[in-house]
Formats: structure tokens, C-alpha cells, sequence
């Protein structure tokens, strides 16, 4: 298992090594230690989602309030999504930027990214199945969103889902601006505040 620093602070490409036979194949899809190794924090596991999305299916931009916040680790395991990550941490280097990553049941990659990021999928084939492991439970009262298609933040979809379809509640959010305007998106030092205090103990 490799794990990767992306373009994002905070958020990682891991890339899994399988073994094939004629019986068909193994991997560890997840390693705590490893995950830990990196990122040089603890990820401890309080729920986890699953999603099936049919081809066109654009689901966020989400987000958690910070502090709990909800750090994130997505794998795709039928089908194949591009996966984005979007820093709305105000303070952060690299605030209202985004990197994606294609994510797949051949490769069967997965991403990790830390709370206080925002994160959105696109899924590229009919009956994808998602899966994330996810910090803290669902708290709909720290659960936020920030409209998908916002030119402010200008994510790259592939031209034959230019159109994406959307839930009410994604295409209802509000904007990049309106929610930084209204003090909602998080800030780079509550986030690296809430990093250090999961900071991983060497023994």
C-alpha cells in the first residue's frame, strides 16, 4: 500500500497492491497503521456509508462544521467515479482550489481526506457503488453544502455530464461565497487545531 500526499494539504491518494490467482484476488483496502504512518494522526472509525449513483450522478459539495468535522476515507467498490476534493478551510494555502482523483473497481484505490474538506463524486457508470468510512457519525446540524456546479470553485466534469443530475438538496445549496460570507465554512486553524490533538503517539 502506498500512500500519497495530493495537491490538497490533507488529503491522500492511497494506491493498493493486489494479488490475483485463478481463484480471483486479495487487498487491503484499509490499513490503520499504514493511514497513521502518513498522515502522522489517528483516524478512528465511527460510521460508514454506502451510496449506489447511476451514470451522471453528482453527488456534493459537502462538508462538516469544524470542530467535530467528518474526515473521509472513500473507495468505489462496482463501477468508477471521479472524485473531488475541495479545500474550503479559510486560511488555507490553497482555499477554493480542488484536485480530483478517477477512483475504480479495477484499480480499487481509495482517497482519504481529513475533516474540514469539502468532497464530491461524479459517477461515471450506471450502479457505481461507493463506500466511505467516515470520522463521527451523520449530525445534520454540522452538515453543510455548497452548490456543485459554482463557477467560483469551477470543477472540471467530463463534457458528456456537463449536465450532471442532482439531488434537491445539492441544487438548492448555496454558494462558495454566500456560505464563506455567513462565517460557515471552517478555518485552516480550527482544522489544524483539531489535526494536532489526533496527532499520532510513537510508542
Amino acid at each position: 500500500m502506498q500512500i500519497t500526499e495530493l495537491e490538497i494539504p490533507d488529503s491522500y491518494l492511497v494506491e493498493t497492491n493486489m494479488f490475483g490467482d485463478d481463484r480471483g484476488l486479495f487487498l487491503e483496502s484499509f490499513r490503520y497503521d499504514r493511514l497513521q504512518e502518513i498522515t502522522g494522526r489517528t483516524f478512528g472509525i465511527r460510521q460508514v456509508n454506502t451510496s449506489v449513483s447511476q451514470a451522471g450522478v453528482l453527488r456534493g459539495i459537502h462538508f462538516a462544521s469544524v470542530p467535530q468535522g467528518q474526515a473521509k476515507y472513500v473507495t468505489v467498490h462496482s463501477g468508477s467515479i471521479i472524485d473531488y476534493i475541495v479545500d474550503v478551510r479559510i486560511g488555507s494555502e490553497t482555499f477554493g482550489k480542488w484536485t480530483s482523483v478517477t477512483l475504480d473497481s479495477t484499480e480499487r484505490n481509495a482517497v482519504f481526506l481529513s475533516e474540514g474538506l469539502g468532497h464530491a463524486f461524479l459517477s461515471l457508470e450506471d450502479n457505481t457503488v461507493v463506500s466511505y468510512l467516515v470520522s463521527d457519525i451523520y449530525k445534520p446540524a454540522s452538515e453543510f453544502g455548497i452548490y456543485p456546479l459554482d463557477s467560483d470553485i469551477g470543477l472540471d466534469l467530463p463534457a458528456i455530464f456537463s449536465s450532471p443530475i442532482l439531488s434537491g438538496k445539492d441544487e438548492s445549496a448555496p454558494s462558495f461565497q454566500i456560505q464563506s460570507d455567513q462565517g460557515i465554512l471552517p478555518t485552516i486553524a480550527a482544522c489544524n487545531e483539531l489535526y494536532f490533538s489526533q496527532k499520532a503517539v510513537k510508542s
